[in-house]
This record gives structure tokens, C-alpha cells and sequence, in this order.
């Protein structure tokens, strides 16, 4: 008997945000998920970063996702998903060009060594970082 998939793997996400708030005239905010400890796995991560981020794009909030870009490049180019030696440097240029940091509270994202990294870099050099809550439903698969 196969097991039931985990109800946030087919679940919709979505992040509570004030618009007004993050629409910027320049730049683009740099989204913060986790990944390689994401409970429901890297494809559920994948899929709920870019949920988020398409989002907050429809909502005229430039993003940019790392996990978005990143995961299917890893992936079809046969690259170490996990390896943040190969992935935090190739990230580094972007976070330092960003507005700001929006960090979606999703499942592990306290313990999420990448978003710790994140956190601190914003923070150093003096930039907003911005929590998004989440909202989770069962209409989407």
C-alpha cells in the first residue's frame, strides 16, 4: 500500500503581505525559502517558492526566487541541488543588488541554514528583511 502524500505537498500556498508596502519603484526583493530541510521535500519547496513568488509578481512585487531559478538548473544540468558552496556565491551578487529580503514562513525556515545566511547578510548591510506569513489551502495540486 503506497503512503498518502503529506497535505502541504498538494496544497496551495499563499503569503499575507500589504502591497503598498513592498511595491518598489527600483530593484526587486530577494525571496527567502527553505529547501534543502524542507519537510515535504525539494520538489514541494520548489513548487511553493514559486507559488509565492508568482504571487507576489501578479501583484506587481518585483521578485526575484532563488529556489525558483535555481532548483530546475540543478536539476537538468546535473548539478549538486544541495551544495551551498556552489549555490550561495552564485546567490551573492543578487542578494547584495536587492531591495530587501522577504522571508515566507514556511515549514523549517528557522532552521533553514540558507535563510540564516540571508537573514544576516540583509541585515549587515542594513537592509529591510520583511517575514511573510503563510496560508495554506487544499485547492491546488
Amino acid at each position: 500500500m503506497s503512503a498518502l502524500p503529506n497535505r502541504r505537498e498538494t496544497s496551495t500556498v499563499t503569503v499575507e503581505f500589504d502591497t503598498d508596502t513592498l511595491r518598489l519603484l527600483h530593484g526587486y526583493w530577494y525571496l527567502a525559502t527553505p529547501y534543502s530541510k524542507y519537510p515535504d521535500g525539494l520538489e514541494a519547496a520548489f513548487k511553493h517558492a514559486c507559488q509565492i513568488a508568482g504571487q507576489l509578481i501578479s501583484s506587481k512585487i518585483p521578485v526575484y526566487s532563488p529556489i525558483s531559478h535555481t532548483h530546475p538548473i540543478a536539476l537538468y544540468s546535473g548539478m549538486d541541488q544541495l551544495n551551498h558552496q556552489i549555490w550561495l556565491p552564485a546567490d551573492e551578487p543578487l542578494m547584495d543588488a536587492a531591495h530587501g529580503l522577504l522571508v515566507a514562513e514556511l515549514p523549517s525556515w528557522r532552521e533553514s541554514y540558507g535563510i540564516r545566511i540571508e537573514i544576516e547578510r540583509f541585515t549587515r548591510n542594513h537592509k529591510p528583511v520583511i517575514n511573510l506569513p503563510i496560508r495554506w489551502s487544499d485547492e491546488g495540486a
